[in-house]
């Protein structure tokens, strides 16, 4: 069945969240260098990732609340580097405040989404805190005026990969499984979640070592041919 609706993942996808993060991340070090100690940027960088992995799954699983994944993945980087004169729950506070400066589009990707909506009907499907989500949507308001739905997860109760979240989307676009495409960048989350629900994919990474069955791309050019 030909493609009728295209839905597309945020973070790492359109925006480039993981620049924004270590940016971020640079900032509180530079506003708290002082309580670092030896640790220096790259450690602090690496330990939080870590964690936030780990912290993220948990709270996607429904074991942890929205307030408990805030306040573990700071607590427990501070608790790793051994450093108790840092409020964790301050700390996420800034790091919120200092992640939202450096929100920007991959290279290639607002113009690729325009591309896509000139031509098919586009919409949002992200994970993520809502709040943060929604101000992403009103930093970037041709995302938001231009997809005709926008599908949060907390909103709907159910995190990426699970296919109650994928169910309402399809839901929200008006179209059956088998004529969806769903443009993301996680494998866990958006490959397997999308394809698991029935929709077609296509994975927007560098890595060509895995699932040879799944469409990828890295050049935006390559998915605009692909939907011709």
């Amino acid at each position: 069945m030909p493609i009728r609706f295209v839905y597309f993942d945020l973070d790492d996808t359109l925006l480039d969240h993981r620049r924004a993060e270590r940016m971020a991340l640079a900032d509180l070090y530079e506003a708290h260098r002082a309580h670092f100690g030896e640790h220096d940027l790259e450690v602090l960088r690496t330990t939080y990732h870590a964690h936030n992995v780990v912290v993220w799954r948990r709270y996607a699983a429904g074991a942890l609340t929205k307030a408990e994944a805030k306040h573990l993945r700071f607590a427990r980087t501070l608790d790793a580097l051994g450093l108790t004169t840092l409020d964790p729950d301050a700390l996420s506070d800034e790091y919120l405040a200092c992640y939202a400066r450096h929100w920007a589009f991959i290279d290639g990707a607002q113009a690729a989404f325009h591309a896509v909506a000139d031509r098919l009907p586009v919409g949002i499907l992200t994970n993520g805190f809502v709040e943060v989500q929604r101000a992403k949507l009103e930093r970037f308001p041709d995302l938001r005026d231009r997809a005709q739905a926008v599908v949060i997860s907390e909103e709907v109760g159910h995190l990426k990969p699970h296919p109650k979240l994928f169910a309402h989307a399809a839901a929200a676009a008006g179209a059956p499984p088998e004529a969806l495409l769903y443009v993301g960048d996680s494998y866990p989350s958006d490959v397997e979640g999308a394809r698991g629900a029935g929709w077609d994919v296509a994975w927007y990474t560098a890595d060509g070592s895995r699932d040879a069955a799944v469409f990828r791309f890295h050049d935006w050019n390559d998915l605009l041919a692909r939907l011709g």
